[in-house]
């Protein structure tokens, strides 16, 4: 990620169903499509814990990436990405299990002890060299969200916030977007927890908080009040920035995780998954 978390419509995600995480015990029991190996089979696969297929997140979890600070109840776009892969591996509801991880912890060098992690991590070259990440299960962009009134509300370009007092959350791409995208005078403001990021937006300490894009509906949604997004932007110069499933470096899961990933993609699931979840994250103009 970027990162953390959050929400656009708030009607919207309350009363929406979910659609594609499995119910209790009516997952589909097989391996991932077109996967011939018995390697990808449930009784085959390497747990952290034997019989669970253990999956790690931060907490809290956002909306509209989770619903309800509760990831086991499908609910939320990576709650229900979690479960369609968890199906896709032939691993019912009840045999799938939550493990608190700090986002920065997640991708960091070392033992696990999570099977994956899902949590916004996106997918760059210096975090591969210290974990495994599956083949990207959503696209994201950075946004821009400020107050209004204030002196960067009316910015329609990259160029209007070189001299904005800018707020980002330690350990996510949002960090990197700022100083290789946005290239402000000002070094931008770091904070350890998004919340702390969002509280400073709020109390008036930085003039703009660059999160991801779902994130950014949530931040205007249900956290800052009088608040609004300037825009979006691409994160990197040209090659897009995906989320991954976040594994051991080394990981003997990867593979059959990456065939779970890119069957819901071919089946089309994952984009049902993103429309009901983050349908409303592209009405953000773009700043270029």
């Amino acid at each position: 990620m970027v990162r953390p978390s959050m929400l656009f419509a708030l009607g919207a995600l309350a009363t929406a169903t979910v659609a594609c995480a499995p119910a209790d015990n009516t997952a589909s029991t097989a391996a991932p499509s077109g996967a011939a190996s018995t390697a990808c089979t449930k009784e085959q696969l390497k747990l952290v814990n034997a019989g669970k297929l253990t999956i790690g997140t931060d907490k809290p979890a956002y909306e509209p990436w989770f619903k309800d600070d509760d990831p086991s109840n499908g609910q939320g776009f990576e709650s229900a990405i979690a479960y369609a892969v968890a199906g896709e591996m032939g691993f019912d509801r009840d045999e799938v299990q939550w493990s608190t991880v700090k986002f920065d912890t997640a991708f960091a060098p070392g033992a696990k002890k999570f099977d994956f992690d899902i949590n916004q991590v996106s997918i760059t070259p210096a975090r591969a060299k210290a974990v495994d990440f599956s083949n990207g299960y959503y696209t994201a962009k950075q946004a821009v969200v400020a107050v209004k009134g204030s002196k960067v509300a009316g910015a329609t370009s990259l160029a209007a916030l070189k001299d904005a007092a800018i707020g980002v959350q330690v350990g996510t791409t949002a960090f990197s977007a700022v100083q290789d995208i946005i290239k402000p005078a000002k070094q931008p403001k770091v904070y350890n927890d998004q919340i702390d990021a969002v509280n400073a937006l709020k109390n008036g300490q930085i003039d703009a908080l660059v999160v991801d894009l779902p994130t950014a509906f949530y931040v205007t949604a249900a956290q800052v009040d009088n608040s609004a997004i300037i825009g979006q932007f691409s994160a990197s110069g040209g090659t897009p920035e995906e989320f991954g499933l976040v594994m051991e470096k080394g990981s003997t899961l990867k593979s059959c995780v990456d065939k779970a990933v890119d069957a819901l993609k071919t089946k089309g699931e994952l984009a049902k998954i993103e429309q009901q979840w983050l349908g409303e994250a592209a009405g953000a103009p773009e700043l270029k």
